[in-house]
């Protein structure tokens, strides 16, 4: 039985035959609207919620045809059933040509109107559901979502909303685990492409013939167990935004077979013959310096450039410690919910350990900490004794902080950049008290200012 939720529409100047379908779609469940105007029948479908129309074909100064293109332009969602008695397999083409759901002659057989209903009430949950989802990945992916105050994310941010109305390649840079692929989200998702499809592709994750079919896909038959053909990547991103992340890791054949992508936006499947084209734009990531793997010769020179319309440097978290404590209140709230646990708060000990931290693994890593610790954690708060040890001990801390850092490395310059990140952690741990952040390092606090000043760093 249809959930009454449905709404039908039904549309024909005929009061008689709208009388038998109201009562006919009523009976089957069915939430029905009957207007015998169809410029008023427009007006409603302006206004309300509306999941299919029925309408009739021939009527007075506004014509099924009329519905249709109107309902075609507006409202591609929803279904249109068009009835007529004076049908013939040339107008039945026709308007299955213009985006009719289906053709029903009168007189109908009631069973033959159901069935047809029920199949395009079907399509119509399918893109209620569709349209959800969309929605709530918006929501989840919009400018608004990225969370952070940071003078730099904000500068990030005010890059990402002027790149994304654009069509332009966008090369995002950063640590793993930064958050490239939220940042090629936003952008997809402030973009006039937002309502086509967001594909997603790891480079590094596929060996290069595995990616290769991934990309561009493929042909039955291509290769063993090719047993039937398969649309790639390229094709079903179309419309849309393909994101390649770790584009550092492609092999020189397929840094060769991207490029004639970019440039003439086609390409052939593998094994096959045809020319398949495609409208896509192309945001890619990765953690490598590329300029340098050019230098290298490890990546082709006129692919970078293709690539690196726009550059995002998206900084690590380390950079941006003020963000912290914002990104542990949405991570708590977020993993309460996913893991059905009760809201938990951060001790003013555990919070310093973890804004003091130098996160190697950057955001995923404050996560999966933090989620650690809401499981783990017995009472009411997030204690530093619930942290996990390397956050604690500073022999750890400056281990990983070591190991971040470059083999081949300019002493003096290491040096500064050392301590300015030591004065930006006393920072944040005094809370911008620039008295007690001093007392923290040993120095005076004329020393300390001297020193904000000579590494740039803003001391509030």
């Amino acid at each position: 039985m249809p959930q009454e939720q449905t709404h039908l529409l039904v549309i024909d100047d005929e009061k008689n035959y709208l009388l038998v379908l109201e009562a006919l779609l009523l009976d089957a469940g069915y939430s029905v609207i009957a207007l015998n105007d169809p410029e008023t029948a427009m007006a409603f479908v302006d206004e309300s919620e509306v999941d299919v129309i029925i309408t009739d074909m021939k009527m007075p100064k506004f014509s099924g045809k009329d519905v249709l293109e109107h309902v075609k332009r507006d409202y591609p969602h929803i279904p249109v059933l068009v009835m007529t008695a004076f049908g013939s397999i040339e107008s039945a083409v026709d308007i299955m040509k213009m985006g009719a759901f289906d053709y029903i002659a009168k007189p109908f057989a009631n069973d033959e109107l159901l069935l047809s209903v029920q199949n395009a009430v079907e399509l119509a949950k399918v893109h209620r559901r569709y349209r959800l989802l969309h929605e709530n990945l918006e929501e989840r992916y919009g400018l608004h979502q990225i969370i952070g105050k940071s003078k730099s994310i904000r500068a990030v941010l005010a890059l990402v909303d002027k790149t994304a109305p654009t069509k332009s390649n966008v090369l995002i840079t950063g640590e793993s685990g930064a958050g490239k692929e939220l940042i090629a989200r936003a952008i997809h998702f402030a973009s006039p492409r937002k309502n086509g499809p967001f594909i997603s592709v790891n480079c590094m994750a596929l060996s290069p013939g595995v990616l290769e079919s991934e990309l561009f896909g493929h042909e039955k038959g291509s290769f063993t167990g090719a047993v039937a053909m398969r649309r790639g990547r390229f094709e079903l991103a179309n419309g849309g935004t393909l994101f390649l992340d770790e584009i550092g890791e492609l092999s020189s054949d397929m840094q060769v077979k991207l490029l004639r992508i970019l440039q003439e936006r086609r390409f052939e499947r593998v094994g096959g013959t045809e020319e398949i084209e495609v409208d896509i734009r192309v945001v890619t990531a990765t953690n490598k310096d590329l300029q340098q793997e050019v230098e290298k010769g490890a990546f082709r020179e006129d692919l970078y450039y293709r690539l690196n319309v726009v550059q995002i440097i998206l900084p690590p978290l380390r950079e941006r410690r003020e963000d912290i404590p914002l990104l542990l209140a949405h991570f708590m709230k977020k993993i309460a919910e996913d893991n059905h646990l009760p809201r938990k708060n951060i001790s003013p000990e555990a919070l310093d350990y973890l804004s003091g931290y130098e996160w190697p693994g950057n955001i995923r890593q404050l996560e999966n900490v933090l989620e650690r610790c809401m499981i783990m954690a017995s009472g009411d708060s997030i204690t530093a004794g619930d942290l996990p040890p390397e956050l604690k001990n500073d022999d750890s801390q400056l281990r990983n902080a070591l190991d971040l850092l470059p083999v081949e490395l300019n002493l003096a310059d290491t040096l500064d950049k050392l301590e300015a990140a030591l004065i930006r952690r006393a920072l944040v741990r005094a809370d911008f008290v620039q008295v007690k952040a001093a007392e923290a390092l040993g120095i005076s606090k004329s020393l300390l200012q001297y020193k904000l000043r000579k590494y740039g760093i803003t001391g509030h």
